[in-house]
Protein backbone atom coordinates (compact mmCIF):
# COMPACT_ATOMS: atom_id res chain seq x y z
CA UNK A 1 0.00 0.00 0.00
CA UNK A 2 0.97 3.74 -0.81
CA UNK A 3 2.08 5.83 1.86
CA UNK A 4 -0.35 8.36 2.85
CA UNK A 5 0.85 11.98 2.75
CA UNK A 6 -0.99 13.90 6.19
CA UNK A 7 -0.89 17.74 6.38
CA UNK A 8 1.29 19.13 8.81
CA UNK A 9 -0.31 22.16 10.12
CA UNK A 10 2.29 23.45 13.34
CA UNK A 11 0.18 26.84 13.75
CA UNK A 12 1.29 28.77 16.51
CA UNK A 13 2.81 28.80 19.69
CA UNK A 14 3.05 25.64 21.35
CA UNK A 15 1.65 23.79 18.01
CA UNK A 16 5.12 22.59 16.54
CA UNK A 17 6.23 21.06 20.28
CA UNK A 18 3.18 19.10 20.59
CA UNK A 19 2.68 17.97 16.65
CA UNK A 20 5.97 16.96 16.24
CA UNK A 21 5.84 14.37 18.96
CA UNK A 22 2.86 12.96 17.78
CA UNK A 23 3.95 12.46 14.41
CA UNK A 24 7.16 10.64 16.32
CA UNK A 25 4.39 8.20 18.33
CA UNK A 26 2.87 7.86 15.31
CA UNK A 27 5.95 6.74 13.48
CA UNK A 28 7.00 4.12 16.76
CA UNK A 29 3.72 2.53 16.44
CA UNK A 30 4.47 2.05 12.57
CA UNK A 31 2.17 4.17 10.76
CA UNK A 32 3.69 4.89 7.85
CA UNK A 33 3.12 8.24 5.71
CA UNK A 34 5.14 11.21 4.47
CA UNK A 35 4.16 14.87 6.01
CA UNK A 36 4.04 17.74 4.02
CA UNK A 37 3.85 21.02 6.02
CA UNK A 38 1.14 23.86 5.78
CA UNK A 39 1.60 27.45 6.07
CA UNK A 40 -1.30 28.45 8.88
CA UNK A 41 -1.34 31.02 11.73
CA UNK A 42 -0.69 34.40 13.32
CA UNK A 43 2.95 34.76 11.49
CA UNK A 44 1.05 34.53 8.13
CA UNK A 45 -1.36 36.61 8.96
CA UNK A 46 1.27 39.60 10.33
CA UNK A 47 3.49 38.94 6.91
CA UNK A 48 0.96 37.85 4.20
CA UNK A 49 -2.62 39.22 5.58
CA UNK A 50 -4.19 35.77 5.28
CA UNK A 51 -3.54 33.45 8.17
CA UNK A 52 -4.77 30.74 6.30
CA UNK A 53 -3.29 30.95 2.54
CA UNK A 54 -5.01 29.73 -0.61
CA UNK A 55 -1.48 27.55 -1.18
CA UNK A 56 -2.52 25.45 2.44
CA UNK A 57 -5.79 25.21 1.22
CA UNK A 58 -4.53 23.45 -1.95
CA UNK A 59 -2.53 21.34 0.22
CA UNK A 60 -5.68 20.23 1.80
CA UNK A 61 -7.77 19.57 -0.80
CA UNK A 62 -5.17 17.34 -2.26
CA UNK A 63 -4.03 15.25 0.48
CA UNK A 64 -7.81 15.06 2.38
CA UNK A 65 -6.18 14.65 5.92
CA UNK A 66 -4.04 16.90 8.52
CA UNK A 67 -2.98 17.30 11.84
CA UNK A 68 -3.53 20.60 13.34
CA UNK A 69 -1.38 21.99 16.13
CA UNK A 70 -2.55 24.93 18.00
CA UNK A 71 -3.48 28.92 16.44
CA UNK A 72 -3.62 32.45 18.47
CA UNK A 73 -6.31 34.84 17.80
CA UNK A 74 -6.88 38.37 18.45
CA UNK A 75 -9.26 41.12 18.97
CA UNK A 76 -9.66 42.66 15.75
CA UNK A 77 -7.93 45.69 16.82
CA UNK A 78 -5.28 43.96 18.11
CA UNK A 79 -4.53 42.01 14.99
CA UNK A 80 -4.47 45.06 13.15
CA UNK A 81 -2.53 46.45 14.81
CA UNK A 82 0.57 43.72 14.13
CA UNK A 83 0.31 43.54 10.24
CA UNK A 84 3.39 44.51 8.30
CA UNK A 85 2.92 48.11 7.76
CA UNK A 86 2.70 48.23 3.95
CA UNK A 87 -0.17 45.74 4.76
CA UNK A 88 -2.26 47.88 7.01
CA UNK A 89 -3.87 49.91 3.91
CA UNK A 90 -5.87 47.41 2.47
CA UNK A 91 -8.64 47.40 4.92
CA UNK A 92 -7.85 43.38 5.59
CA UNK A 93 -9.63 42.09 8.91
CA UNK A 94 -8.66 39.03 10.75
CA UNK A 95 -10.70 35.87 10.37
CA UNK A 96 -9.71 32.74 12.72
CA UNK A 97 -7.72 30.33 10.06
CA UNK A 98 -9.15 27.58 11.98
CA UNK A 99 -13.14 28.71 11.65
CA UNK A 100 -11.84 29.45 7.93
CA UNK A 101 -10.71 25.69 7.13
CA UNK A 102 -14.29 24.50 8.97
CA UNK A 103 -16.22 26.45 6.92
CA UNK A 104 -13.97 26.58 3.38
CA UNK A 105 -13.86 22.53 3.71
CA UNK A 106 -17.28 22.12 5.33
CA UNK A 107 -15.90 20.65 8.09
CA UNK A 108 -19.83 20.41 9.85
CA UNK A 109 -19.11 17.62 12.24
CA UNK A 110 -17.04 18.06 15.20
CA UNK A 111 -16.34 15.52 17.62
CA UNK A 112 -14.75 15.94 21.26
CA UNK A 113 -14.06 12.57 23.09
CA UNK A 114 -13.94 12.94 27.22
CA UNK A 115 -13.03 9.58 29.15
CA UNK A 116 -11.33 9.57 32.66
CA UNK A 117 -7.75 8.15 32.34
CA UNK A 118 -7.04 5.55 35.30
CA UNK A 119 -4.59 6.99 37.31
CA UNK A 120 -4.56 10.62 36.58
CA UNK A 121 -4.22 12.87 39.36
CA UNK A 122 -6.16 15.43 38.01
CA UNK A 123 -9.32 13.21 37.64
CA UNK A 124 -12.68 14.88 39.05
CA UNK A 125 -13.13 14.34 42.50
CA UNK A 126 -16.29 14.17 44.71
CA UNK A 127 -17.32 13.61 48.30
CA UNK A 128 -20.43 10.27 48.58
CA UNK A 129 -22.43 9.56 51.41
CA UNK A 130 -20.59 9.53 54.91
CA UNK A 131 -17.66 11.78 53.38
CA UNK A 132 -16.41 9.21 50.82
CA UNK A 133 -14.12 10.29 48.20
CA UNK A 134 -15.66 9.01 44.92
CA UNK A 135 -14.04 9.29 41.54
CA UNK A 136 -16.50 9.29 39.02
CA UNK A 137 -15.79 7.76 35.49
CA UNK A 138 -16.00 10.51 32.58
CA UNK A 139 -17.06 9.04 29.28
CA UNK A 140 -18.12 11.28 27.36
CA UNK A 141 -18.60 12.70 23.64
CA UNK A 142 -19.68 15.65 22.77
CA UNK A 143 -20.44 16.62 19.09
CA UNK A 144 -20.50 20.01 18.51
CA UNK A 145 -22.02 21.82 14.98
CA UNK A 146 -18.83 23.23 13.76
CA UNK A 147 -20.22 25.53 10.64
CA UNK A 148 -22.83 28.02 11.69
CA UNK A 149 -24.38 29.21 14.58
CA UNK A 150 -22.12 32.09 16.59
CA UNK A 151 -19.22 31.04 14.96
CA UNK A 152 -20.98 31.50 11.29
CA UNK A 153 -19.08 35.07 11.28
CA UNK A 154 -22.17 36.72 9.93
CA UNK A 155 -21.74 39.85 12.03
CA UNK A 156 -21.49 43.66 11.80
CA UNK A 157 -20.57 46.84 14.13
CA UNK A 158 -23.16 49.80 13.07
CA UNK A 159 -24.84 47.52 10.36
CA UNK A 160 -25.88 48.93 6.99
CA UNK A 161 -29.13 50.13 6.30
CA UNK A 162 -30.54 47.21 4.55
CA UNK A 163 -29.81 45.10 7.74
CA UNK A 164 -30.82 47.82 10.36
CA UNK A 165 -34.19 48.02 8.35
CA UNK A 166 -34.66 44.02 8.10
CA UNK A 167 -33.88 44.19 11.74
CA UNK A 168 -36.80 46.97 12.98
CA UNK A 169 -39.72 44.70 11.33
CA UNK A 170 -39.45 42.28 14.47
CA UNK A 171 -41.64 43.94 17.25
CA UNK A 172 -38.77 43.27 20.29
CA UNK A 173 -35.75 44.58 18.47
CA UNK A 174 -38.44 48.14 17.62
CA UNK A 175 -38.87 48.06 21.46
CA UNK A 176 -35.53 47.33 23.05
CA UNK A 177 -33.26 48.38 20.87
CA UNK A 178 -35.06 51.23 18.10
CA UNK A 179 -33.99 54.02 19.86
CA UNK A 180 -30.30 52.56 19.87
CA UNK A 181 -28.30 54.99 17.18
CA UNK A 182 -27.59 52.40 14.66
CA UNK A 183 -23.75 53.20 14.56
CA UNK A 184 -23.87 52.41 18.45
CA UNK A 185 -25.32 48.68 17.92
CA UNK A 186 -22.75 45.56 17.16
CA UNK A 187 -25.00 42.26 15.69
CA UNK A 188 -23.39 38.52 15.66
CA UNK A 189 -26.14 36.35 14.10
CA UNK A 190 -27.39 32.57 15.19
CA UNK A 191 -27.67 30.46 12.44
CA UNK A 192 -28.87 27.04 12.55
CA UNK A 193 -30.16 25.50 9.21
CA UNK A 194 -32.37 22.14 8.92
CA UNK A 195 -29.70 19.93 6.78
CA UNK A 196 -26.66 20.83 9.29
CA UNK A 197 -28.48 20.21 11.90
CA UNK A 198 -29.94 16.73 11.13
CA UNK A 199 -25.97 15.35 10.10
CA UNK A 200 -24.47 16.84 13.78
CA UNK A 201 -27.96 15.35 15.17
CA UNK A 202 -27.30 11.63 13.22
CA UNK A 203 -23.67 11.70 13.67
CA UNK A 204 -24.34 11.91 17.64
CA UNK A 205 -26.81 9.10 17.14
CA UNK A 206 -25.14 6.56 15.04
CA UNK A 207 -21.66 7.10 17.35
CA UNK A 208 -24.45 6.39 20.20
CA UNK A 209 -25.74 3.53 18.61
CA UNK A 210 -22.44 1.92 17.40
CA UNK A 211 -20.47 2.48 20.71
CA UNK A 212 -22.91 1.49 23.06
CA UNK A 213 -23.90 4.36 24.70
CA UNK A 214 -27.74 4.67 26.23
CA UNK A 215 -28.52 8.19 25.72
CA UNK A 216 -27.84 11.32 23.79
CA UNK A 217 -28.69 14.58 24.94
CA UNK A 218 -29.31 17.57 23.08
CA UNK A 219 -27.64 20.56 25.24
CA UNK A 220 -28.76 24.26 24.18
CA UNK A 221 -31.37 26.66 25.12
CA UNK A 222 -34.51 26.27 24.40
CA UNK A 223 -36.56 28.21 27.00
CA UNK A 224 -35.04 31.35 25.66
CA UNK A 225 -33.75 30.70 22.17
CA UNK A 226 -36.53 29.59 20.99
CA UNK A 227 -35.54 29.55 17.56
CA UNK A 228 -32.56 27.58 16.59
CA UNK A 229 -32.57 25.88 20.57
CA UNK A 230 -35.71 24.68 19.50
CA UNK A 231 -35.40 23.59 16.48
CA UNK A 232 -32.33 21.26 16.71
CA UNK A 233 -34.22 19.70 19.96
CA UNK A 234 -37.54 18.88 17.92
CA UNK A 235 -35.47 17.34 15.14
CA UNK A 236 -33.46 15.37 17.81
CA UNK A 237 -36.86 14.38 19.04
CA UNK A 238 -38.34 12.79 15.56
CA UNK A 239 -35.02 11.67 14.70
CA UNK A 240 -35.12 9.67 17.83
CA UNK A 241 -38.75 8.15 17.80
CA UNK A 242 -38.39 7.42 14.57
CA UNK A 243 -35.06 5.98 13.96
CA UNK A 244 -33.46 5.57 17.28
CA UNK A 245 -36.23 4.21 19.93
CA UNK A 246 -33.77 2.30 21.88
CA UNK A 247 -31.28 5.02 22.24
CA UNK A 248 -32.62 7.49 25.39
CA UNK A 249 -32.95 11.26 24.31
CA UNK A 250 -32.16 14.17 26.97
CA UNK A 251 -32.65 17.67 26.83
CA UNK A 252 -30.38 19.98 28.92
CA UNK A 253 -30.01 24.24 29.16
CA UNK A 254 -26.35 24.65 28.72
CA UNK A 255 -25.88 26.84 32.07
CA UNK A 256 -27.45 23.99 34.02
CA UNK A 257 -25.88 21.23 32.30
CA UNK A 258 -22.59 23.23 33.90
CA UNK A 259 -23.89 22.64 37.36
CA UNK A 260 -24.73 18.72 36.51
CA UNK A 261 -21.44 17.73 34.87
CA UNK A 262 -19.77 18.23 37.95
CA UNK A 263 -22.34 16.86 40.21
CA UNK A 264 -23.03 13.77 38.20
CA UNK A 265 -20.95 13.54 34.98
CA UNK A 266 -21.03 9.33 35.03
CA UNK A 267 -25.23 10.47 33.80
CA UNK A 268 -23.98 11.69 30.70
CA UNK A 269 -23.05 9.72 26.81
CA UNK A 270 -22.85 11.31 24.13
CA UNK A 271 -24.11 15.13 24.18
CA UNK A 272 -24.71 17.30 20.93
CA UNK A 273 -25.17 21.27 20.48
CA UNK A 274 -24.76 23.95 18.28
CA UNK A 275 -21.15 25.53 17.87
CA UNK A 276 -20.81 27.84 20.92
CA UNK A 277 -22.54 25.73 23.48
CA UNK A 278 -20.15 22.77 21.89
CA UNK A 279 -17.61 24.41 22.86
CA UNK A 280 -18.57 25.45 25.90
CA UNK A 281 -19.71 21.28 26.97
CA UNK A 282 -16.57 20.61 25.73
CA UNK A 283 -14.41 22.53 28.17
CA UNK A 284 -16.31 21.96 31.00
CA UNK A 285 -16.18 17.91 30.80
CA UNK A 286 -12.50 18.03 29.45
CA UNK A 287 -11.77 20.21 33.27
CA UNK A 288 -13.25 16.78 34.57
CA UNK A 289 -10.43 14.57 33.02
CA UNK A 290 -7.41 16.70 33.14
CA UNK A 291 -7.65 19.57 31.34
CA UNK A 292 -6.93 20.96 27.93
CA UNK A 293 -3.88 18.84 27.55
CA UNK A 294 -6.22 15.86 27.55
CA UNK A 295 -9.05 17.23 25.34
CA UNK A 296 -9.04 15.54 21.46
CA UNK A 297 -10.80 16.22 18.73
CA UNK A 298 -11.85 15.07 15.10
CA UNK A 299 -13.73 17.48 12.60
CA UNK A 300 -14.94 16.10 9.11
CA UNK A 301 -17.09 16.45 6.02
CA UNK A 302 -18.76 14.04 3.86
CA UNK A 303 -16.45 13.74 1.15
CA UNK A 304 -13.80 12.63 3.48
CA UNK A 305 -11.75 15.03 4.52
CA UNK A 306 -10.63 15.69 8.12
CA UNK A 307 -8.85 17.77 10.55
CA UNK A 308 -7.59 16.68 13.91
CA UNK A 309 -6.52 18.90 16.82
CA UNK A 310 -6.25 19.10 20.45
CA UNK A 311 -8.74 21.77 22.00
CA UNK A 312 -6.25 24.00 23.72
CA UNK A 313 -4.54 26.85 22.37
CA UNK A 314 -1.18 27.89 21.06
CA UNK A 315 -0.38 29.17 25.15
CA UNK A 316 2.67 31.83 23.99
CA UNK A 317 3.91 31.82 27.09
CA UNK A 318 5.34 28.72 26.76
CA UNK A 319 6.34 28.47 23.04
CA UNK A 320 9.62 30.03 24.14
CA UNK A 321 10.69 27.71 27.11
CA UNK A 322 14.44 26.29 26.40
CA UNK A 323 12.79 23.21 26.79
CA UNK A 324 8.81 22.32 25.86
CA UNK A 325 6.95 21.88 28.91
CA UNK A 326 3.34 20.95 27.53
CA UNK A 327 1.61 18.26 27.92
CA UNK A 328 1.33 16.27 24.19
CA UNK A 329 -1.27 14.20 24.99
CA UNK A 330 -4.10 15.55 23.74
CA UNK A 331 -2.31 16.14 20.43
CA UNK A 332 -1.38 12.46 20.57
CA UNK A 333 -5.27 11.49 21.42
CA UNK A 334 -6.25 13.53 18.41
CA UNK A 335 -3.79 12.12 15.88
CA UNK A 336 -5.70 8.52 17.34
CA UNK A 337 -9.27 9.83 16.54
CA UNK A 338 -7.16 10.14 12.95
CA UNK A 339 -6.34 7.13 12.82
CA UNK A 340 -9.66 5.57 13.79
CA UNK A 341 -11.08 8.15 10.73
CA UNK A 342 -9.17 6.43 7.86
CA UNK A 343 -9.33 2.60 9.34
CA UNK A 344 -6.56 1.96 11.26
CA UNK A 345 -8.52 1.07 14.17
CA UNK A 346 -5.80 -1.44 15.82
CA UNK A 347 -2.77 0.96 15.20
CA UNK A 348 -5.01 3.58 17.38
CA UNK A 349 -6.24 1.02 20.04
CA UNK A 350 -2.57 0.48 20.58
CA UNK A 351 -1.42 3.73 21.06
CA UNK A 352 -3.98 4.73 23.49
CA UNK A 353 -3.11 1.89 25.58
CA UNK A 354 0.49 3.02 25.95
CA UNK A 355 -0.59 6.44 26.71
CA UNK A 356 -3.17 4.89 29.43
CA UNK A 357 -0.01 2.51 30.97
CA UNK A 358 1.91 6.00 31.23
CA UNK A 359 -0.72 7.71 33.14
CA UNK A 360 -1.38 4.80 35.12
CA UNK A 361 2.11 4.07 36.23
CA UNK A 362 2.97 7.83 37.08
CA UNK A 363 6.19 7.66 36.96
CA UNK A 364 6.46 10.14 33.84
CA UNK A 365 4.28 13.40 34.80
CA UNK A 366 4.05 16.65 32.79
CA UNK A 367 3.95 19.50 34.99
CA UNK A 368 0.10 19.41 35.20
CA UNK A 369 -0.32 16.42 35.85
CA UNK A 370 1.98 17.62 38.91
CA UNK A 371 -0.04 20.38 39.60
CA UNK A 372 2.53 22.65 39.10
CA UNK A 373 2.48 26.13 37.89
CA UNK A 374 3.80 26.54 34.29
CA UNK A 375 7.34 27.86 34.85
CA UNK A 376 10.50 27.16 32.65
CA UNK A 377 12.15 25.23 35.69
CA UNK A 378 9.32 22.48 36.43
CA UNK A 379 11.53 20.17 34.29
CA UNK A 380 14.42 20.59 37.14
CA UNK A 381 11.49 20.01 39.35
CA UNK A 382 10.80 16.98 38.64
CA UNK A 383 8.32 17.66 36.03
CA UNK A 384 8.44 15.68 32.39
CA UNK A 385 9.18 17.58 29.28
CA UNK A 386 6.91 17.32 25.92
CA UNK A 387 9.40 15.35 24.37
CA UNK A 388 9.89 13.03 27.88
CA UNK A 389 6.05 12.24 27.96
CA UNK A 390 6.07 11.20 24.46
CA UNK A 391 9.47 9.00 25.20
CA UNK A 392 7.47 7.18 27.94
CA UNK A 393 4.69 6.46 25.47
CA UNK A 394 7.49 5.25 22.98
CA UNK A 395 8.46 3.02 25.60
CA UNK A 396 5.31 1.46 25.75
CA UNK A 397 4.75 1.15 22.47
Amino acid sequence: MAKRTIVALPGDGIGKAVLDEAIRVLDAAGFEADYVEGDIGWEFWKKEGNPLPDRTIKLLEKHKIALFGAITSKPKDAAFEELSPELKKKNLVYASPIVGLRQHFNLDICMRPCRTYTGNPLNFIRRGVGDAIEEPIVDVVIFRQNTEGLYGGVEWSNPPVQVYDALMTHPKFVKNFGKTPKEEISISTRIFTKKATERILRAAFEHAKNYGYESVTVCEKPNVIRETSGMMYKMAQQMQKADYPNIALHNTNIDAQMMWLTKNPEDYGVLVAGNMFGDIASDGFAGLIGGLGFACSAQFNDNGIGVFEPTHGSAPKYADYPVSIVNPIAMIESACMMLDYIDEKPMATKIRKAVAEVIAEGKVRTYDMMKMRGKADVVEHGAASTTQMADAIIAKL
